[in-house]
């Protein structure tokens, strides 16, 4: 059985949900709470499951993997269908591409324990530490959409009919900009993208809201 170590509203751990959902993979769930008690996954007893105390981590059997990414490409490679990257190498390296502009462009900038050294250890204001949350959102989404518009290659997904690993970013980096009340619909191929994945069931198991540690 598969173990997923998950916060609700981690955006890594949202990503391989959806994945884990789109493939129909059974897992235990295993909460991780980034707030609570200081951040449970800075206590000893989760950094023995993964030192860099970041969620998802997955366990399968007794090999643990880390890295939202890497445990999404894993879960294809072992689990092949539906599959998440397309069949050649210029539309795996385009699909790629789109996923780690939001994952490695995008979110890093926004994660959680940087908000918290802008505030904690800059000392930003709250109002300060959102401007910037947001900024790098709406640069992000600028890039991402000129690109999905440029190349060509979306279709009700990022690429074509059926979700790719980058649609697994996109879902939860929307989810984000949402919650810092950031209109989506400025960026009408990013919109209909999300509109498309989220109308599948997959997407909605895997949304915060219904994950069992949501609160």
């Amino acid at each position: 059985m598969l173990k997923l170590y998950s916060y609700f509203r981690s955006s890594a751990s949202y990503r391989v949900r959806i994945a884990l959902e789109l493939k129909g993979l059974s897992y235990d769930y295993v909460p991780v709470h980034l707030i609570k008690e200081g951040g449970q996954q800075l206590k000893p007893e989760f950094r023995a499951v993964n030192p860099d105390g970041l969620v998802p981590a997955l366990a399968d059997g007794e090999h643990v993997l880390q890295q939202s990414l890497a445990i999404i490409e894993y879960l294809d490679e072992v689990h092949p269908e539906p599959k998440l990257l397309p069949g050649t190498a210029l539309d795996r390296a385009y699909v790629r591409g789109l996923a780690q502009e939001i994952a490695c462009e995008i979110h890093p900038l926004n994660n959680l324990r940087v908000l918290k050294y802008l505030k904690h250890t800059v000392g930003v204001t709250d109002e300060v530490k959102d401007a910037w949350y947001r900024h790098w959102i709406e640069l992000g989404f600028a890039s991402l959409q000129a690109n999905l518009e440029r190349n060509g290659k979306a279709g009700r997904f990022c690429f074509g009919d059926t979700p790719t690993l980058a649609d697994l970013c996109l879902v939860p980096q929307v989810f984000n900009a949402q919650r810092f009340n950031i209109d989506v619909t400025r960026y009408p191929a990013i919109a209909k993208v999300f509109e498309s994945c989220m109308a599948l069931p997959a997407f909605q198991k895997a949304e915060p809201k219904s994950q069992p540690d949501a609160d």
